[in-house]
């Protein structure tokens, strides 16, 4: 539990975001985003966080979402204490309560690290979305033009054939010491034919690829990450596994290669912070990414990522969104190269 102050005030306000162009996953086609902005003033100064569940993935995806933040809101108002245990199960909500409160306590400098100081930056990926082969060709030829050296292509929306040409492209022009190619799957393949295809796409020295098969599926995922010649990265099978004993018994069971985190969706900042401790226990790799929020939230990320992994941080992050709406809410954030930096001047 945290302690804060009981004359704290708590104000939420539902926004719409909408996207440049579709945002295409494997589960579908975005066109907006909605998110609910939490204010939280002491009289003097305000934080400002955000709350963004996924539709049809968070597990706090729910119809009363608003009533049931503003009941945890209510609730930190009348006894002046976050109770982290009852928001386990919220994840998104409890991520933007503690962006609130990191920014209501800190200003817009949350952690103070060199890249919230505006000193260095953080690598992140090229993130390239589902399309048709002719857009999803244009795309990786603009990020590798902008100077991206990861590369992270969203696969299972096209046929399996043409995202492999894509992938074949790419190492006809750029070895893996040039360009490191990742790639998620976000569940889209059957277990019966994962394998051959893993064989198939580890040809291109790939990094890792994110979640091959739909999630709940963990004897048949511990069997590709014993068998898989490319290396396994979880993501959606860490949704609503909240509690700390099972996040373990899972992962002793899949044993993956890496994790990637998205507060949102993983159990805020103290749920990621408890992921990322089992896996090092576990010599289990991880990195972080942001799950398509406004600028308040890859702002809470980034900086997150960079307490958390301090002068360590040197895998490519997947901190790319902050350029995909078209009304996103200012932030000295940029994206500079293939790095996200804080730029102080502003």
């Amino acid at each position: 539990m945290t302690v804060i102050q009981k004359s704290m005030k708590i104000n939420i306000a539902e926004r719409v975001f909408h996207f440049r162009q579709p945002a295409g996953t494997s589960r579908g086609v975005y066109m907006e985003r909605k998110s609910w902005l939490v204010t939280v003033s002491d009289g003097t100064a305000v934080g400002v966080g955000e709350c963004a569940p996924l539709p049809k993935l968070s597990c706090d995806d729910i119809a009363d979402y608003g009533s049931v933040l503003r009941r945890f809101c209510d609730d930190i108002e009348r006894s002046g204490v976050v109770d982290y245990e009852a928001l386990r199960d919220y994840p998104s909500m409890l991520f933007g309560i503690e962006t609130a409160l990191l920014n209501l306590s800190n200003g817009n400098r949350l952690f103070d690290t060199p890249f919230s100081r505006g000193e260095t930056g953080i690598r992140i990926n090229g993130l390239i979305w589902m399309g048709t082969f002719d857009e999803m060709s244009r795309r990786i030829e603009q990020k590798l033009a902008e100077g991206f050296r990861c590369v992270k292509l969203k696969i299972g929306a096209i046929r399996f054939d043409d995202e492999m040409e894509l992938l074949k492209r790419i190492r006809q022009r750029f070895g893996p010491r040039d360009v490191e190619l990742r790639v998620d799957a976000n569940g889209a393949f059957d277990f019966g034919d994962a394998l051959y295809k893993l064989e198939l796409l580890s040809q291109y020295a790939l990094h890792s690829i994110e979640q091959p098969i739909a999630a709940r599926q963990w004897a048949n995922m511990a069997e590709l990450c014993r068998e898989s010649p490319l290396p396994i990265a979880l993501d959606e099978e860490l949704i609503g596994v909240n509690d700390p004993d099972l996040k373990r018994q899972m992962l002793n069971i899949i044993k993956p290669r890496y994790l990637v985190l998205k507060p949102s969706l993983h159990g805020g900042m103290a749920g990621c912070r408890e992921w990322i401790d089992i896996a090092r226990d576990m010599c289990i790799g991880t990195w972080i990414t942001s799950a398509l929020e406004s600028n308040v939230g890859l702002n809470a990320v980034a900086q997150f990522a960079s307490d958390v992994y301090g002068d360590s941080i040197t895998m490519a992050q997947g901190l790319g969104t902050g350029q995909l709406f078209t009304d996103n809410i200012p932030m000295p954030l940029e994206v500079r190269g293939e790095y996200l930096v804080v730029n102080s001047e502003k």
